[in-house]
């Protein structure tokens, strides 16, 4: 399908993502400036094709039909006119394959800049997850490490909890044995007093 000045008028491209690239505006200028010469050397072209035409048909082009009426003059003018014609459409095409050319290589660029924008985004997301999970990781371990320090604290602590609570039911117990102990040594020595030396 053979591309068009329409074609480079209507073309969209799409959008990409995370990516500033080039301005709009200076894309859009320049594909103007494509299109304007673009039509400029279709239109050449197809003038210098019906020019061809008309000299191969032997017929004189319409600009100088006034002006040449003898008809010896016409068949000299027809002779360098065909050469003069031939290279014209051969340096359209060429402006043609040149313009389609550098489009081709713009496309080409903006393919390659939005892979290698592609790749980088890639990469840095790759490297913000590797920065990340090490920075988790870290926390996980300092975290761990304090629970375990936490943990040693608290079974130092029930331990020495433990111990009060036994060295204390020892003292009590001591203590309400030695209460129970003088209790019965005065009762015992109340019991063994007689009556009348208490003075009853």
């Amino acid at each position: 399908m053979a591309l068009t000045p329409d074609d480079v008028v209507t073309k969209q491209f799409q959008h990409v993502r995370f990516k500033d690239g080039f301005d709009p505006d200076e894309v859009d200028d320049f594909l103007d400036e494509i299109v304007i010469e673009w039509r400029k050397a279709i239109e050449e072209n197809t003038e210098l094709k019906a020019k061809l035409a008309a000299y191969e048909s032997g017929a004189a082009p319409a600009e100088a039909a006034p002006v040449a009426e003898a008809p010896a003059p016409a068949p000299v003018a027809e002779v360098p006119a065909p050469v003069a014609a031939e290279p014209a459409p051969s340096g359209s095409a060429t402006a043609t394959a040149g313009i389609i050319e550098l489009a081709q290589r713009l496309h080409d660029e903006h393919v390659a800049e939005g892979e290698a924008k592609r790749n980088q985004l890639i990469a840095d997301a790759e490297n913000e997850v590797n920065r990340i999970r090490t920075e988790a990781e870290a926390k996980q371990r300092e975290e761990t490490a304090r629970l375990e320090r936490e943990r040693n604290t608290l079974e130092a602590r029930i331990t020495e909890l433990r111990n009060f609570e036994r060295d204390y039911r020892s003292q009590l117990r001591g203590y309400i044995e030695g209460q129970l102990r003088d209790l019965d040594e005065k009762s015992a020595s109340t019991d063994s007093t007689p009556v009348s030396a208490i003075g009853l």
